[in-house]
């Protein structure tokens, strides 16, 4: 489990429905850019404020785009442990290769309780499982005890780290086997992570600069590192634009902007600001007139 793996968002029309034809070409930009999987169902794919139908929608339709020619990683992640076991359980049927398993969340769950979580998850699925813990989000964070101890069942092999800290990656590296996958889900560390032992990165920034993520992990594998910094640089100003609004806003906002068919955030998620999405626009313009759009 490696490389660089676009968080991918899910494009809706404006009724906020799901956009079928827009999901299936951001599968075929993805990987005509070289990535190395593809990740539906996640924070920024909105599964939090999709249904239960909807996310299997989403599942299965970018499973079939992908034919088989990268894994897919589904977010099987739910607010409960019987959710999430069917979910999981539904997402293997349709063919997934993998599922991320976020922790459970609006309730601040002791260690135990999340051992147990996802253990129970684990123990009914033969797929791979990637831990995904985003404490700022969810308000729970596994701890690396908790990560070392679940890398111990056979089906558990890796994490997206999303907390932000490079220290937490350091440990997680430190204290896991070397089996074991540990992937950066903050986009500024993406280099910093591989450098010292993790295998590579959920990213967000992807959807936008699917090319430039993967020119990081490349650049990295053949030892051009100066060259892999230059293409970590590309994600600065995109990853300060998102404060500008909500989640995932802004980064429809920057897709719709570059011709890419994401359509709206799903409400209460609102649209940018007249202020904010004039900041984007010049920020895209920016891109474009260093060759990078």
């Amino acid at each position: 489990m490696k490389g660089i793996i676009p968080a991918m968002v899910t494009p809706l029309d404006q009724r906020e429905d799901i956009d079928e034809k827009a999901l299936r070409e951001m599968v075929n930009r993805y990987i005509d850019a070289g990535v190395h999987g593809l990740f539906c169902l996640g924070t920024n794919g909105e599964f939090f404020n999709l249904s239960f139908e909807e996310k299997l929608a989403v599942a299965q339709i970018v499973i079939d785009e992908t034919r088989g020619r990268v894994p897919v990683y589904a977010g099987a992640g739910c607010a409960g442990t019987g959710e999430t076991r069917r979910l999981a359980e539904r997402l293997e049927q349709a063919g997934a290769d993998a599922l991320s398993v976020i922790t459970p969340y609006f309730l601040t769950y002791t260690q135990p309780e999340l051992q147990y979580h996802f253990e129970a998850v684990a123990g009914d699925t033969s797929l791979p499982i990637v831990l995904y813990t985003i404490p700022a989000r969810t308000g729970n964070t596994l701890s690396v005890q908790t990560v070392a101890k679940l890398a111990e069942l056979p089906n558990v092999v890796g994490i997206k780290d999303s907390s932000g800290s490079f220290d937490n990656i350091l440990q997680l590296i430190d204290r896991t086997p070397e089996s074991f996958s540990v992937l950066a889900g903050t986009d500024s560390l993406i280099l910093s992570t591989l450098m010292a032992g993790g295998t590579g990165a959920i990213a967000a920034t992807a959807n936008v600069f699917p090319s430039a993520v993967v020119a990081i992990y490349e650049h990295w594998r053949s030892g051009e590192y100066e060259q892999a910094e230059q293409a970590q640089r590309v994600l600065r100003d995109l990853r300060a634009a998102f404060a500008l609004g909500t989640l995932p806003s802004v980064l429809k906002a920057v897709l719709n902007e570059i011709g890419l068919s994401a359509g709206p955030a799903r409400r209460p998620v609102a649209p940018l600001t007249p202020l904010a999405l004039e900041e984007v626009r010049r920020m895209v313009a920016g891109y474009a007139e260093r060759g990078l759009l």
